[in-house]
């Protein structure tokens, strides 16, 4: 069984990051992990990954997206990102690494004490693009490939410039896997040529070069 964060739903058992980081402590049986960011190698060091089986699969990029029938707002600069940020009342954003660092960004453009307040942080589980779809806010940032084919949701594109934020999604396999040899070649799948290409029709790209 392959757990993953929450978009990969149908490969294998599904979650928010949070969730899935959780499940691996508790011990859940599975064979290979995929997830954002450091969440690998924090799991590795707490013993629950096989050594030396942590690699870099897919990077995907954080965009912004509206719901469907609203304006769209340009992003060609900074200036456009800004004026965006001030014009939404809710601004949606997840638990996860993407959500870290928008909210960093927030700060680092000078917004954080003008538009904190309508900062809308989802609970672990529930995707940005829903509540967007609910009109429970009128922006939204998360990865592409969280957001790419939802259903209410208009993607309007990656963040502009410096202000760019890209999501790196790693594998292992778990220490709890019964076959830790086939599960090797699960992860040799998902790094493969043709998971790829499944996968840059998700909003992602190959980490590797």
């Amino acid at each position: 069984m392959v757990v993953l964060p929450g978009s990969a739903a149908g490969c294998g058992t599904a979650g928010s990051g949070v969730g899935v980081a959780r499940r691996v402590r508790e011990g859940v049986p599975a064979d290979v992990l995929v997830l954002a960011e450091d969440a690998p190698v924090k799991l590795a060091a707490e013993g629950h990954l096989v050594p030396g089986t942590v690699r870099p699969l897919w990077a995907s990029q954080v965009v912004a997206a509206v719901p469907a029938g609203s304006p769209v707002p340009a992003l060609d600069s900074e200036s456009d990102l800004q004026a965006a940020l001030l014009a939404a009342e809710r601004i949606a954003y997840s638990t996860g690494p993407s959500g870290t660092a928008l909210v960093e960004l927030t700060a680092r453009l000078g917004l954080a004490g003008r538009i904190g307040h309508r900062l809308v942080q989802t609970p672990p589980g529930v995707p940005v693009g829903s509540l967007l779809a609910a009109g429970g806010a009128d922006l939204a940032f998360q990865q592409q490939s969280e957001l790419t084919g939802l259903p209410g949701v208009v993607v309007v594109g990656p963040l502009p410039g410096d202000a760019a934020i890209s999501s790196t999604f790693g594998g292992a396999v778990l220490v709890a896997s019964a076959e830790p040899h086939r599960a090797t070649e699960v992860l040799d799948l998902l790094g493969s040529d043709a998971a790829s290409r499944i996968a840059r029709a998700g909003g992602m790209r190959p980490a590797r070069p």
